[in-house]
């Protein structure tokens, strides 16, 4: 998986993605960070393995559109292989006590969150992106509302207004939710 991640974001066309590859490379847990602590792709390679299940849905979702949305390949290939980013270096391992299957107690691993840099979520991933490469504005949308009515409640409207503006944001939801529900990745 990590191969084909790679050869997927080196094939875009926007300068400084070197610069985001060698950060995901050297300084991440990208490539065997979870997708979450408890919920989806809760396990070592998680967040690869849905960030790839997004971009092959998402890719379908957008080529299989009745409306032409005119997106590119390459912003296909970044909202979806990147609308986690923030949860680089994110999840910590830590130890429990548990029963095991005879009963007996033993220290086993499990995911925590060891967040340094608070900053939301999709905000978080839209402002790590831009600091490697320039992202359009319908790519900082999809991105910063790709978690949709998951968010405060206070903010539907605006959701609701950004999704009419840039579809690309709703089918992003849509993929990430179908990726997680669907599939448990």
């Amino acid at each position: 998986m990590k191969e084909q991640f790679l050869e997927l974001i080196k094939s875009i066309d926007r300068e400084g993605i070197d610069s985001l590859i060698n950060f995901l490379l050297n300084n991440t847990d990208f490539f065997k960070a979870p997708a979450s602590t408890r919920f989806h792709g809760n396990y070592e390679g998680g967040l690869l393995e849905h960030s790839l299940k997004v971009y092959e849905i998402l890719k379908e979702k957008v080529q299989n559109n009745s409306i032409d949305l005119q997106v590119s390949d390459d912003t296909i290939k970044i909202v979806a292989l990147l609308h986690d980013i923030c949860k680089v270096n994110y999840y910590k391992v830590d130890y429990r006590n548990a029963k095991n299957d005879l009963g007996v107690w033993e220290k086993v691993p499990y995911y925590t969150i060891d967040d340094t840099i608070p900053y939301g979520h999709g905000e978080k991933s839209v402002m790590m992106i831009t600091e490697y490469i320039k992202l359009t504005v319908e790519e900082k949308y999809a991105i910063r509302w790709h978690m949709g009515f998951t968010e405060p409640k206070e903010t539907y409207s605006t959701i609701g207004q950004a999704y009419k503006k840039y579809p690309l944001a709703l089918l992003l939801y849509e993929a990430d939710l179908e990726a997680t529900y669907f599939y448990d990745i």
